[in-house]
């Protein structure tokens, strides 16, 4: 298996978007959580205040975002051992034309239902 993991230099980094759930308490406070991320939540007076604690927190912890790219492995097709097994069956022929006579028969039924 191949892992290829892309990054950005410092000059380059892409601004990071989150997606993030603002609840009122009971208390009358807001509490602000990174969706996905249950580690980064915060919680204030205000809905601004829950939101500046939860970026000051981010920015503490440096998270980065990178992009893996994996390679499946090459294996061949669970079924591939089994194409062109009865190529050279000299019933193969008769075999086709009895499943094929057989569909027509099932297309003549159900359209005289």
């Amino acid at each position: 298996m191949n892992l290829i993991v892309k990054t950005f230099p410092n000059n380059t980094v892409p601004k990071l978007n989150y997606d993030v759930l603002i609840e009122n308490q009971p208390d009358g406070g807001v509490s602000a959580t990174v969706l996905g991320l249950p580690d980064f939540k915060s919680s204030g007076v205000t809905k601004e205040e829950a939101l500046e604690k939860l970026i000051q927190l981010l920015q503490e912890r440096k998270p980065e975002i990178v992009t893996l790219e994996i390679e499946s492995p090459q294996t061949e097709h669970p079924w591939m051992k089994f194409a062109g097994m009865h190529k050279d069956n000299p019933l193969f022929t008769e075999v086709l034309e009895y499943i094929e006579a057989e569909r027509s028969q099932i297309d003549l039924d159900n359209e005289t239902k």
